[in-house]
């Protein structure tokens, strides 16, 4: 059974969640403070955080980035801020989703099942490298490498990465990608991925203005150009 830590103001939200989950078999921790989530989180095993940003005592963006210092466990974020700039300093933080509030439960919870179908995908190319072992990506450990260096990658980063990695080649449009990674139940904005995959040329490419690995292609998508 996976568990979820809510971290959540307002009780009666959680306890609308939690009953939504519960029923699909999840085991679920709820706490209103930002700073009680944290040590939740760190003495149990926390597959999913669904993280609301106005909390009492810590903003969730503070919680979020203390999180991504040590887990790359997947962070969906509950908030009333609906400005774009918002949505992309929470994609820029370290979240794998945005939600705003007020949302549907019965959405909330199908992209929750979405998000735990992949995980357990099966996938058999497990270590691929490329240009000389100068990057090399490990599915089976969700592991990037950069010149030998593990780099920190969100879930949702690696997932981009990888599913252009796997259609090497192919030009991916936003919406295919969002499909793959995200799910059909996904109603999020096309910006969402362009705001991963910045984030991922930052931390792969030697000069993102002239991006080797994930390349643009104008009014299509993006397609992975790396060498075997």
């Amino acid at each position: 059974m996976d568990n979820i830590l809510i971290i959540e103001d307002e009780e009666k939200v959680s306890e609308v969640l939690k009953a939504y989950l519960v029923k699909e078999g999840y085991n679920v921790y709820c706490t209103t403070k930002g700073f009680e989530g944290i040590e939740i989180f760190k003495r149990m095993n926390i597959k999913l955080i669904i993280l609301d940003l106005m909390l009492p005592d810590i903003s969730g963006e503070e919680v979020c980035k203390i999180i991504r210092q040590i887990s790359e466990v997947h962070i969906f974020m509950l908030t009333a801020k609906a400005g774009l700039d918002e949505r992309i300093e929470g994609l820029n933080i370290g979240a794998d989703e945005y939600l705003i509030k007020p949302f549907s439960p019965r959405e909330l919870t199908a992209r929750v099942n979405a998000l735990f179908r992949r995980i357990s995908a099966d996938n058999t190319s497990s270590n691929l490298i490329f240009d000389d072992g100068k990057l090399s990506i490990d599915y089976d450990k969700r592991v990037v490498k950069v010149r030998g260096y593990e780099v920190a990658f969100t879930p949702s980063e690696f997932d981009i990465l990888y599913t252009l990695v796997v259609n090497k080649g192919k030009v991916l449009s936003r919406e295919q990608l969002i499909d793959k990674i995200f799910g059909v139940d996904f109603d999020g904005y096309d910006r969402t991925v362009d705001v991963h995959v910045k984030n991922i040329r930052k931390k792969i490419e030697e000069d993102t203005k002239n991006p080797k690995y994930i390349v643009t292609v104008m009014k299509v998508g993006y397609k992975f150009g790396g060498d075997n």
